[in-house]
C-alpha cells in the first residue's frame, strides 16, 4: 500500500500540471462515469495530500476523494515531470534529487517531456509516448485530462465526488500529517493521543487516526531507529520516546518525498547510499528481514502478523 509520502509526491504532479488548468473527466471503465460528469470541464484550484488521502479541489466547490488502498495507482503521460517533489503542496516545500538509474526510481527529472509515468507505492517510468492522449491501458476508474497532460487511476480503495463539509468531516477523523498541520500541534496531539491509549504502539502507529501516512514500511523502521518494543502499550511510553517518534516520522517523511524512497538507514557511505537506493534489501534496517541478522546486533530479525498486517522487529535490541 501507498504510504504517505507517495501521495504527497502524486499530489505535487497535479499541482504542477493540472492545477489552474480545464479538465476533461471521464470513466473509461465505466464504473465513476457519473462522478466524472460532476467534473468534467471545471478547473483544478488545489491539489492536497493529507496522510494517504488525496482530494483534488474543482470550481463549484467540488473534491475528488481518492485513497489508493493496497493496489491504487496514478498513470501519468503527455507533458508531464518525472519528479514532482519541488512543488508547494500546504506548508512542505522539498526539492526534488533522484540519483542515476535505479530499481523503482524515475530515471529522470527537470524539464516536462511526453513520457509515462506510473504513481503508487513505487514510481516507475515507461517509454516516451508516441501519440496523445494515450489509449486508456486496463480498468481506468477515471482519467482526468488537459490539454498537455493525462491522469489515469486504476483500481483505488476509494474515489469519489464530495463538497467541503464532507472534505472537512473526513479530515477530521485522520491523525496529524507533519507536512501538513502545524509541527508544534501535530507533535501536541500526537503525544498526547498515544499516551492517553493502552493498544500496542505497533498498531497506533498504523492507525490513522492517530497519525496520518505511516504504513507497514515506516512503522518497523520507526519501531527500530528509536528501540521500542512493538507490543508497548501507547500509555507505558515516556513522553520523550513519543516525541522522538513523531520528530523520527517528521524527517522520514520529508526525506521520502525527497527522494522518492522509503530510505530508512542513514550515515551511509556513497557506495551504501547507491545500494540502498538500487535495492529494497539494502534500504532498511527490519522491514521484509525475517531471520537475517539484525544489523546492529546480529539477532535473527522476527516477523509476526499483528492487526493483520506483518510487522518486522528485533527482539534483542527492541527488547
Amino acid at each position: 500500500m501507498p504510504e504517505g509520502h507517495s501521495v504527497h509526491r502524486i499530489a505535487r504532479q497535479f499541482a504542477l500540471h493540472f492545477v489552474g488548468k480545464q479538465v476533461q473527466a471521464s470513466s473509461p471503465q465505466g464504473r465513476f462515469a457519473e462522478g466524472a460528469a460532476q467534473l468534467d470541464g471545471r478547473t483544478m484550484i488545489a491539489a492536497r495530500a493529507v496522510g494517504k488521502q488525496m482530494f483534488l479541489e474543482f470550481d463549484s466547490a467540488r473534491f475528488l476523494r481518492v485513497h489508493l488502498g493496497m493496489y491504487g495507482a496514478w498513470d501519468f503521460a503527455g507533458d508531464i515531470t518525472a519528479d514532482a517533489s519541488s512543488a508547494r503542496i500546504g506548508q512542505a516545500n522539498q526539492r526534488g534529487t533522484v540519483v542515476g538509474e535505479f530499481e523503482d526510481s524515475l530515471g529522470s527529472i527537470g524539464a516536462p517531456r511526453r513520457t509515462r509515468l506510473r504513481m503508487s507505492e513505487q514510481e516507475t517510468l515507461a517509454p516516451e509516448i508516441t501519440e496523445f492522449p494515450p489509449a486508456p491501458i486496463g480498468a481506468v476508474r477515471v482519467r482526468l485530462l488537459t490539454d498537455a497532460s493525462v491522469a489515469d487511476l486504476r483500481g483505488p480503495t476509494a474515489c469519489e465526488v464530495i463538497d467541503p463539509p464532507q472534505v472537512e468531516a473526513v479530515l477530521a477523523k485522520l491523525g496529524p500529517d507533519p507536512l501538513v498541520d502545524d509541527p508544534g500541534e501535530g507533535e501536541r496531539r500526537f503525544v498526547q493521543t498515544v499516551r492517553s491509549k493502552s493498544t500496542p504502539i505497533a498498531l497506533l502507529l498504523m492507525d490513522q487516526s492517530v497519525v496520518s501516512g505511516i504504513g507497514n514500511v515506516f512503522r518497523a523502521e520507526l519501531l527500530f531507529r528509536n528501540r521500542i518494543e512493538p507490543h508497548t502499550p501507547g500509555k507505558q511510553l515516556t513522553e520523550e520516546q513519543a516525541v522522538a517518534l513523531w520528530r523520527d516520522w517528521t524527517h522520514l517523511l520529508a526525506t521520502a518525498v525527497e527522494h522518492g524512497q522509503m530510505l530508512t538507514m542513514e550515515g551511509l557511505d556513497e557506495e551504501a547510499f547507491r545500494r540502498a537506493l538500487s535495492s529494497q534489501a539494502d534500504r532498511h534496517w527490519v522491514y521484509k528481514r525475517t531471520g537475517l541478522p539484525c544489523r546492529i546486533c546480529g539477532t535473527g530479525i522476527v516477523m509476526e502478523e499483528i492487526g493483520g498486517r506483518k510487522l518486522y522487529w528485533c527482539p534483542k535490541d527492541q527488547a
